[in-house]
């Protein structure tokens, strides 16, 4: 929506305080003492350090525990019987990459949008924006729910087990309700996400875990529902977790600038946001459905039921572990939209500077703890000898993935941060399609590396993704991204008086 021109000078002057020509180097070398709390370089690492710590912390715990949900529910399905477990799973991994994937990504449009606001002191823009978001995400929910309904037929058609495949899709059915308050949640992790508000935020999270656990249990054996009651478990947690969020950011003092009451601003200008919403949805879809074609060609391999049950493990573990740079990514986002939205290009520039070494020791770290685990790692999946023998082989190979990862994903979120995700969307694309996936045909089909082919060649992409990534973010001119930054937030503002 475009701003209206007597509310301009109420929105210019928090952006820019103490520049009247828009001139933010110029602005920022006069305030270059109140950017950072120490007045050396060594006081505003150290500063910008401790921030992006205390906002990775509780996002990497609420990324964890809010993935661990579906796994839960999985986990209490595998105590029933084999056919239960398997079309769970099948239907968890198809959900995820159709919707849940979808949603997250287009929740992150918010990552920009919220968070360059709340660096530009436009509060009251977090709302509009949160509840604009939720209300395209709530519609996008029902395509998702059509194509839900019809798993069972889309695994046949794709010539899956007939059995397994009938049970996948009631499965999926009845994990239609979850997908609504999953978009809701996402809006809402971004909202107090970006004002820097984490802490409440992993509280409510780990409470809605503890009760997931009683829950789960209650349906699916308490009550008998068996893997229905699992399924349905997950939307129940994530409602509880829907209201624990909006009740503390209806009462809490800490949101009182951002949150004024429904709108009905909230309700206009969807395709803004869809415009940011599309192309994040795009990179997060993209590197998602990447992995999942790993498990396809799997089933493709001489001995499929060893390649499957290996790439199953891989990618369980893959994706635990990248819960960790996924924090950091959301932290980076968060840094870099609110100096950005600040007009402050040099803190920007510091903050991706810390964070690229964070994830960088972070990576070695993890990999190091692989390795050392690497003949003992398996049977926290499976009790078969030649399953965790196969793990253990392929773990330094999964080791250098996992340290790749963590460097695309701190530099992922450099890119929501800054408003980039089209660029990602295409980085992504090129990576993954025209590198990644045709090197692990090659490696695995031509040159009949079996299982750990598909997973060098897909390293090839996640590598590529990463430097592209990283030259596009060493080559960036701050201080132009905090213009575009500025020119965002007057396109999507409105008139105080116009909010009701």
């Amino acid at each position: 929506m475009a701003i209206q021109e007597n509310s301009k000078p109420d929105l210019e002057s928090p952006l820019l305080p103490s520049s009247e020509n828009g001139n933010i180097e110029h602005n920022e070398k006069q305030n270059n003492n109140k950017e950072c709390p120490g007045s050396d370089v060594s006081g505003e690492i150290t500063a910008e350090l401790y921030k992006q710590v205390q906002l990775a912390g509780p996002l990497v715990v609420v990324s964890l525990l809010q993935y661990s949900l579906q796994i839960v529910s999985v986990m209490f399905i595998g105590h029933l019987d084999e056919l239960s477990l398997s079309s769970a799973s099948m239907a968890s991994s198809f959900t995820s990459v159709t919707g849940f994937s979808f949603m997250l990504g287009m929740g992150s449009a918010l990552e920009t949008l919220c968070g360059q606001a709340y660096g530009a002191k436009q509060y009251y823009m977090l709302g509009i924006h949160m509840q604009r978001a939720m209300l395209v995400l709530l519609l996008m929910g029902i395509p998702i729910s059509i194509i839900w309904v019809f798993t069972g037929s889309i695994f046949k058609l794709c010539g899956q087990d007939i059995e397994i495949s009938t049970q996948a899709g009631i499965y999926a059915c009845w994990l239609i309700p979850s997908i609504f308050p999953y978009g809701v949640l996402q809006c809402q992790l971004r909202f107090l996400q970006t004002q820097n508000s984490v802490k409440p935020l992993m509280i409510i999270t780990c409470l809605t875990s503890i009760a997931h656990v009683v829950l789960c249990w209650a349906l699916v054996f308490g009550f008998g529902f068996g893997s229905k009651g699992a399924a349905l478990s997950i939307a129940i947690s994530y409602w509880l977790n829907v209201v624990g969020v909006a009740l503390y950011i209806k009462f809490s003092p800490t949101c009182q600038k951002t949150w004024i009451g429904f709108s009905k601003e909230g309700l206009k200008d969807p395709v803004g946001f869809l415009s940011l919403a599309v192309p994040s949805a795009l990179m997060v879809c993209l590197e998602y459905w990447s992995y999942e074609f790993l498990v396809l060609m799997s089933g493709l391999l001489p001995n499929p039921k060893l390649e499957t049950s290996m790439m199953s493990v891989s990618l369980s573990t893959s994706a635990l572990i990248f819960r960790i740079p996924y924090g950091f990514g959301s932290a980076i986002s968060t840094r870099v939209s609110n100096e950005l939205g600040a007009g402050k290009p040099s803190a920007v520039r510091l903050a991706v500077q810390v964070v690229i070494f964070l994830a960088i020791a972070e990576g070695l770290l993890l990999s190091l703890i692989l390795l050392a685990v690497r003949n003992i790692w398996g049977y926290m999946f499976t009790n078969e000898e030649e399953v965790v023998k196969y793990i253990a082989a392929i773990m330094p190979v999964l080791a250098s993935s996992n340290f790749l990862d963590g460097i695309q994903g701190v530099l992922s979120g450099t890119v929501r941060g800054c408003g980039w995700q089209k660029v990602g969307a295409f980085v992504n694309l090129g990576a993954y399609y025209l590198v990644g996936l045709p090197c692990a045909i090659i490696f695995t089909f031509a040159l009949h590396l079996g299982g750990k082919g598909l997973w060098i060649g897909i390293i090839g992409g996640s590598g590529l993704q990463g430097i592209l990534l990283l030259v596009i973010t060493l080559c960036t001119d701050w201080e132009y991204q905090a213009k575009k930054a500025r020119d965002r937030v007057y396109a999507f503002s409105i008139p105080t008086d116009m909010v009701s």
